[in-house]
């Protein structure tokens, strides 16, 4: 009889196939996407770096269907770049009411804050963005996730794709005319051939003719600001 690297260990797996997902994972609401991941979707209690030219070339557009794909918790922002758009974010339908933004003084806060929304354990998913964070810092997070089963995503620059990452899974985003190109850096798995195409279609208020005059949503999103030095004074309970 056969004996498969899965029936050695769960962490095993064949070069040429996709491992089993070790934990449960989130469709991601893109089947061509999908089937390119172990268990097909994101995988939960896991850091997946989200690797992007500049942040706003579509990545809450991608990740959009697992964020709504009804999992109770808040949702965490952490360090947007931009403004999140609350007209814009209630128009692909997204759940304004679940959305926390979380504003951090300095890099070492917004990591912190990042670590105690993980351990909480009452968050459906948590994403940071970030420019340099150290390995140490990466690994101290993964493991963070761990304890709960949460999406958790550290978006940061496409240049960091040749830095080691503890990540489980890393993909590259680069902006096309119809969407996103989605490249696996790494995966538990083969290499791949090629990038998946993703198509996002623009919001319909980008579309609207009448956006100036539509209706804002009632439902604002909760912003939290983090002081300087937070991270030393403070904790924050479940």
């Amino acid at each position: 009889m056969a004996v498969t690297a899965e029936t050695i260990h769960p962490s095993l797996w064949r070069a040429s196939q996709l491992a089993r997902a070790r934990s449960r994972v989130v469709d991601t609401g893109f089947p061509a996407l999908s089937r390119e991941l172990p268990g097909g979707g994101w995988p939960l209690a896991s850091l997946v770096d989200v690797l992007v030219q500049q942040a706003g070339v579509g990545e809450l557009r991608l990740l959009n269907p697992a964020l709504s794909s009804g999992r109770p918790g808040a949702i965490i922002f952490v360090n947007a770049p931009h403004q999140p758009d609350g007209l814009g974010l209630h128009y692909i339908g997204m759940p304004l009411e679940r959305i926390v933004l979380v504003k951090a003084a300095t890099s070492a806060d917004a990591l912190w804050s990042v670590e105690q929304a993980l351990r909480a354990g009452t968050c459906s998913a948590v994403i940071c963005w970030a420019s340099h964070v150290k390995g140490s810092s990466l690994r101290r997070l993964h493991l963070a996730a761990q304890s709960a089963e949460s999406l958790f995503f550290m978006v940061r620059p496409l240049a960091t794709a040749q830095d080691s990452s503890p990540a489980v899974l890393r993909v590259a985003l680069r902006p096309t005319a119809e969407g996103l190109t989605v490249d696996i850096v790494k995966r538990r798995g083969p290499a791949m051939a090629e990038a998946v195409a993703v198509e996002l279609q623009p919001t319909p208020v980008l579309l609207s003719t009448r956006r100036t005059g539509a209706r804002r949503p009632t439902t604002a999103v909760t912003r939290v600001h983090i002081p300087e030095d937070a991270a030393v004074a403070a904790t924050v309970g479940p």
